[in-house]
C-alpha cells in the first residue's frame, strides 16, 4: 500500500457519480467506458489513488444478492433510532417512496454462498484497463460481512454469529480475487458505527462487544491477504441529518485499529464528526497503521475551500505523523446508483479541492525537511 512517504496522497471512499451515458449496468461495453471516463475524472482532479467509481453497483453493499445465493426473502427497511425528535425531517427523509425503497432489501432465508464470480472479476478487469497511467495506486471496495447483515437480515441462520461468519466465508472469494489481481481491497463496514443506531438501545459494552464480533468475522474472510493490502471504511451513515446520537469514534477506535487492515479510513470533516481528530492525542496509532480522515463531506454541495482541507489535514499530521494520514472523503458521493446527493459537478470539484489542499499541507509539513 502506498503511504504519504514524499506528500499527503489523496483518494475517496469509493462510490462516485455514474457517468450519464450509463444507461445499463449490465452491458459490460457501457460499464468498461464508464469506468475509463471515471478513472480520467479522478486523476484529472487529482486524485492519487483511484477506483472504478463502483459505477457497476446499485449500491456499495446491496450489490452482494447478484453475486451470492440466499436472499429471496421479503423486504425489511432499517429501523434507525435518532429521528424521534425530528418527525418532519423523518418524514421528509423516509416518506418518498423512491428513498423507502432504498432502504427496503431482501431478507436471506437461504445458505448464502458465492455464485457469481464472473461479475467481480469483470469489475477487476475494467479498471485494470483503464487505471494504466498516472494513478499512483488503484483499490476496489467491497461489502463487508457486516454492512451485508446490517442491510439485509437473518431469516435462516441460527444466530447473527453464524450468519456473519456465512458471509465472510462467501465474500472470501470476492476479496481474494480483488487482492490477488494485484489491487488494494477497501472492505466497506459502515455498521461498526451505524450499528449503535439500530435497533433497541445498547449499553457501550454492549455495542463494543457487537463491533468485535463483526471485526472477528472481517479478519477470517480476509485471513489470506496481507494487512498492508487492506483498508476498511467506516462510518455514521451517509445522509445529511441530525446525527445527535452517534456513537463517539473514541468508543471503538482501539478495536477498530486491532482488526487486520493497515488503513483505515473515517469520517472526519462533517459537523458532527469533524472535532474527533483530538482523539488521536490519547489513542496511539499503531506501528504500521494509517488513517484516511475525510477532508471533504460527501453530504453537502459546499465545495471545501483549499485551505480548509490543508487545515484539516495537518491537524490529523500534528497527531499521527504525516507519513501516517491518506487524505479522504466522508463517505461516498453516489452510495446509490439511485440517489445522488451531490450535484455530480460539484463532486468532481470537491476532489479537486482537496488535492489542492493536500498540495497546500505537503508544503507546510515537508517544509523543513524530513520528520
Amino acid at each position: 500500500m502506498k503511504t504519504s512517504s514524499e506528500r499527503i496522497l489523496t483518494t475517496h471512499t469509493g462510490s462516485l457519480p455514474r457517468p450519464a451515458g450509463l444507461a445499463d449496468r449490465h452491458d459490460q461495453d457501457e460499464v468498461r467506458a464508464a469506468v475509463q471516463e471515471t478513472v480520467r475524472r479522478q486523476l484529472d482532479a487529482g486524485v492519487d489513488i483511484v477506483n472504478d467509481g463502483e459505477v457497476s453497483k446499485p449500491s456499495y453493499a446491496t450489490y452482494v444478492t447478484e453475486r451470492l445465493s440466499g436472499f429471496t426473502g421479503e423486504p425489511v427497511g432499517l429501523q434507525m433510532r435518532g429521528f424521534e425528535e425530528f418527525p418532519e425531517f423523518a418524514q421528509k427523509m423516509f416518506g418518498d417512496p423512491d428513498m423507502a425503497g432504498i432502504f427496503a432489501n431482501p431478507t436471506c432465508v437461504g445458505p448464502v454462498a458465492y455464485v457469481n464470480p464472473s461479475l467481480a472479476q469483470a469489475d477487476i478487469a475494467h479498471v485494470q484497463a483503464a487505471a494504466t497511467d498516472g494513478a499512483t495506486e488503484v483499490f476496489m471496495s467491497a461489502a463487508s460481512p457486516g454492512v451485508v447483515e446490517m442491510f439485509m437480515p437473518n431469516r435462516y441462520y441460527a444466530s447473527t454469529e453464524e450468519y456473519l461468519f456465512a458471509l465472510a466465508d462467501a465474500m472470501k472469494q470476492e476479496y481474494d480475487a480483488i487482492y490477488q489481481a494485484g489491487l488494494v481491497l477497501q472492505l466497506d463496514c459502515p455498521d461498526l458505527a451505524c450499528e449503535w443506531a439500530l435497533g433497541p438501545e445498547k449499553t457501550t459494552a454492549e455495542f463494543r462487544r457487537v463491533v468485535a464480533q463483526r471485526l472477528e468475522a472481517l479478519n477470517h474472510a480476509t485471513r489470506d491477504i496481507p494487512p498492508d493490502r487492506l483498508r476498511m471504511h467506516l462510518c455514521w451513515g451517509n445522509y445529511e441529518g441530525p446525527h445527535q446520537i452517534d456513537a463517539p469514534l473514541a468508543d471503538i477506535i482501539d478495536l477498530v485499529l486491532a482488526a487486520r487492515p493497515t488503513a483505515v479510513s473515517f469520517e472526519g470533516a462533517n459537523p458532527r464528526h469533524e472535532h474527533e481528530w483530538k482523539v488521536f492525542e490519547e489513542v496511539t496509532l499503531p506501528e504500521g497503521k494509517v488513517v484516511i480522515p475525510g477532508v471533504l463531506d460527501s453530504t453537502t454541495n459546499y465545495v471545501e475551500h483549499p485551505e480548509l482541507v490543508a487545515q484539516r489535514i495537518t491537524r490529523y499530521a500534528s497527531v499521527v505523523g504525516r507519513e501516517n494520514v491518506i487524505a479522504g472523503s466522508d463517505c461516498g458521493f453516489a452510495t446509490f446508483a439511485a440517489f445522488v446527493p451531490i450535484d455530480p459537478k460539484i463532486t468532481w470539484a470537491k476532489l479537486a479541492a482537496m488535492a489542492e489542499g493536500a498540495r497546500l499541507a505537503s508544503q507546510e509539513l515537508w517544509k523543513t525537511g524530513p520528520a
